[in-house]
């Protein structure tokens, strides 16, 4: 989607913190993904929205100097952390067109495609771009299979994350997030004629990961939840102080992990 309507802009000063939150809770679950599929020392690979650094490190340390890693996104803020002689940078919308420097061995998308509303032609892209017999592996967020932040709502400070959870899920569905997005990637990628489709899921609870996304995230949207009235300034600044404080067992959505083959020529 265009950068303006992008609710979790990747220009905030947060966002780096939402990175290296996401890179902490989920990284252990795409590398291990990446292990499974074959990821190996000259493939050529295509990182489709690559704020988070540390994939396109690992990427680019597991194909070595005889591999190379496409790296793209809309907004290019975090690129300085992802230069490597084998890494090219582009700025790049998946949903316009595929980019240059395919067909490529894998693509990989991580809490991307939910955002774009063009998320079809998009997935076409990326299909489009493998090599016969290439992987693709889509992780996105479910954030209707599991809505809450606090998983028992013992108390006033888990009821109050809960609703700030239902806001910020509503400010999503707004800017055209499509929050049951993860559980469809099955489907859609055997639609998109892959096989030996493949699917699983990892669900962050009471990780100090996830306290440290959920300040960086209230941080990001805290105008938007007080223009919408979903939060008061004092409200927003309890819940902060009860996460930093450590008394809530936060959870995240779980982000499902979808893989498939290119049929071979």
């Amino acid at each position: 989607m265009s950068a303006d309507r992008y609710l979790l802009t990747n220009d905030a000063p947060e966002a780096m913190d939402r990175f290296t939150a996401f890179a902490a809770l989920f990284d252990p679950s795409t590398f291990r993904h990446f292990d499974r599929l074959g990821l190996t020392h000259g493939w050529r690979c295509w990182e489709v929205g690559a704020g988070a650094t540390t994939v396109v490190a690992r990427l680019s340390a597991r194909v070595g100097p005889g591999g190379h890693v496409l790296a793209t996104d809309i907004n290019l803020s975090w690129a300085t952390g992802a230069a490597a002689p084998n890494v090219e940078i582009l700025e790049h919308d998946v949903a316009a067109a595929p980019p240059h420097g395919g067909p490529f061995d894998l693509v990989h998308a991580r809490l991307v495609l939910v955002h774009v509303p063009e998320r079809d032609t998009a997935l076409d892209n990326m299909v489009g771009s493998l090599r016969p017999g290439g992987v693709l592996l889509v992780e996105d967020a479910d954030p209707a299979l599991q809505p809450l932040s606090c998983l028992e709502e013992t108390g006033p400070e888990q009821a109050l994350a809960n609703r700030l959870r239902r806001g910020f899920r509503s400010l999503l569905a707004e800017s055209g997030v499509d929050l049951a997005f993860g559980r469809s990637l099955p489907r859609r990628l055997r639609e998109a004629g892959l096989v030996e489709v493949a699917a699983d899921a990892s669900f962050p609870v009471s990780d100090r990961a996830c306290n440290h996304l959920e300040v960086a995230t209230i941080n990001l949207i805290r105008d938007q939840l007080l223009d919408h009235g979903i939060a008061t300034e004092a409200e927003i600044e309890q819940h902060l102080a009860a996460v930093v404080a450590g008394r809530l067992d936060l959870a995240q959505p779980p982000m499902i992990s979808c893989w498939g083959h290119r049929t071979p020529a």
